[in-house]
């Protein structure tokens, strides 16, 4: 399974260069497939999820090449619409391919995805919003079956702003002829992302970044080349992660706006952020303050992907820090091994309260999900001693060389 240990209280000081965005690749790959021209995309970032995917895809009969951080797709012909449990259990992205397949072949099967044990993340949302566009679905033995012989496009209503639901309707209606609406559609700039890779191939979406979108059923898509956003997410754990060794580093390649709601937090922290020209500029300055309140909550709100590592930042923040995770009901299960090195965190529900104490202690600790080991490494850097950080595929399905892009910056992280 792997481990890092890591020799805390190193500053990180240098620039590093923000890898492709997963959430923004993983449906990208999906869209690929509706066309059977050649599509090629750049920064696609090296990462467990995403030779999954390319897994997936090439058992669908695709063909792939990932070259450097540029993958090839051709989809000249697809001999399969099923999608068997033994890749979908490894990747709950394996839902997006729902609605790419569906555009491409009429119909779908597909095991019940998994990924992170972080909460249920049920597909309901999914599979409503596919049977308001005239999809018939069923439901058995752990797969979902869908019949898209007779589509219809029309007005969809999301009951939560789903952020692959999304994505799903925008894949499916797209070979959908007539003008489909999506209403509390999600705002997050990966679907910004995901309408011009597919506007890029002929496509015609938009209104993504909104609550409401407008997808054109196109008979014909063409390929393309299409190079992928920055990783929010990444960045966002990598700035976190200079607050707490009270480092100083220029983070390149990544739009301020899309981080606007961890900045807005982090502005009224010991350290000074600014940006300039596609480059964030963070350097600390003492030790950091807690934050009163935070929530997690859709786009453009706090992200549920950072929860983790601002929860780390906070067990070492002067003050007291209540934290609400309203996404995922499951999201708090790095706290236990935060613990282990000192943190003081109280549960109840889906809140937690963060007292920060003035120094963290290394320790032996477990990666259970992507997130919260990226938080447990973030907690290692700032700790006295060493800190072994056990299970780190997790953390290897979202971060691309985490240990080499720290040690870049001056820490001393070994992959065992």
């Amino acid at each position: 399974m792997g481990k890092f240990i890591i020799e805390g209280g190193k500053k990180l000081v240098g620039e590093i260069e923000i890898q492709g965005a997963k959430n923004a690749a993983l449906p990208i790959l999906a869209a690929a497939l509706m066309t059977n021209e050649k599509v090629k995309i750049h920064n696609v970032p090296k990462l467990i999820d995403v030779d999954n995917m390319l897994k997936i895809l090439k058992n669908l009969g695709v063909h792939t090449e990932f070259d450097g951080r540029s993958v090839t797709i051709e989809a000249q012909e697809i001999n399969s619409y099923s999608i068997g449990n033994s890749l979908a259990k490894e990747l709950r992205s394996s839902v997006f391919l729902l609605g790419a397949v569906l555009s491409r072949c009429k119909k779908a099967v597909v095991a019940y995805p998994g990924g992170c044990d972080i909460g249920l993340r049920p597909i309901d949302i999914h599979i409503k919003a596919l049977r308001d566009l005239g999809i018939k679905i069923e439901e058995k033995a752990g797969y979902v079956y869908c019949d898209g012989s007779s589509p219809e496009a029309g007005e969809v209503c999301l009951d939560y702003p789903s952020v692959g639901a999304t994505e799903n309707v925008i894949l499916a209606a797209i070979g959908i002829p007539g003008v489909t609406v999506v209403y509390n559609a999600a705002r997050e700039p990966e679907i910004v992302e995901l309408q011009n890779f597919i506007n890029s191939m002929g496509g015609h979406v938009r209104g993504a970044g909104t609550p409401k979108i407008t997808i054109e059923g196109t008979e014909i898509l063409h390929g393309t080349e299409y190079t992928v956003m920055p990783d929010r997410i990444v960045a966002g754990t990598y700035i976190i992660s200079v607050i707490m060794t009270g480092g100083d580093v220029a983070i390149k390649s990544i739009k301020n706006g899309d981080l606007s709601s961890l900045i807005s937090k982090l502005s009224k922290n010991s350290c000074n952020i600014a940006s300039n020209n596609g480059i964030i500029y963070v350097k600390a300055k003492g030790r950091p303050k807690a934050v009163d309140y935070i929530s997690t909550q859709p786009y453009p709100g706090f992200p549920t992907d950072l929860q983790a590592p601002f929860m780390a930042l906070q067990t070492i923040s002067k003050g007291t820090c209540v934290f609400t995770e309203n996404i995922f009901e499951n999201r708090f299960r790095h706290v236990p091994e935060l613990r282990k090195m000192g943190a003081d965190v109280i549960i109840r529900d889906r809140t937690a309260v963060i007292k920060g104490v003035s120094e963290l202690v290394g320790a032996e600790v477990y990666a259970q999900d992507l997130r919260g080991g990226a938080a447990l490494v973030l907690a290692g850097l700032a700790a006295h001693g060493i800190t072994v950080v056990n299970d780190i595929y997790h953390i290897d399905r979202g971060y691309e060389n985490m240990e080499k892009v720290f040690n870049k910056l001056g820490a001393n992280i070994i992959r065992v």
